[in-house]
């Protein structure tokens, strides 16, 4: 078998129609057949595992912590996030825990 590249995806890329795979011919990277079951199973297997890893490096789900900000504090954490290369959930994430450690430190 011919060693192909996939082309890139992107959100700008157009969805294509749906394939029929019980009449195409549908294959996967070790050469496969693609079958509705297949898809089936693929679909469920992401799904299963879907989402982020774990902060602790287990096989664990990380709590999540959700707040409200204003906008004012919003826009100066994504400022402060995008010229330190983070996401402002690791800008978050980073404040709490050194308000928890702090804590830790004077008890």
């Amino acid at each position: 078998m011919t060693e192909r590249t996939p082309p890139p995806i992107s959100s700008s890329t157009p969805i294509g129609p749906d394939v029929d795979l019980d009449r195409d011919d549908v294959r996967l990277a070790d050469g496969t057949r693609l079958t509705e079951q297949k898809a089936a199973d693929i679909v469920d297997e992401v799904r299963r595992r879907g989402g982020r890893p774990s902060l602790t490096g287990r096989a664990a789900v990380s709590p999540r912590i959700a707040f409200r900000v204003t906008p004012g504090v919003r826009d100066s954490a994504a400022r402060i996030a995008d010229r330190e290369g983070k996401t402002i959930s690791q800008l978050a994430r980073e404040a709490l825990e050194a308000r928890v450690a702090a804590e830790r430190s004077t008890s």
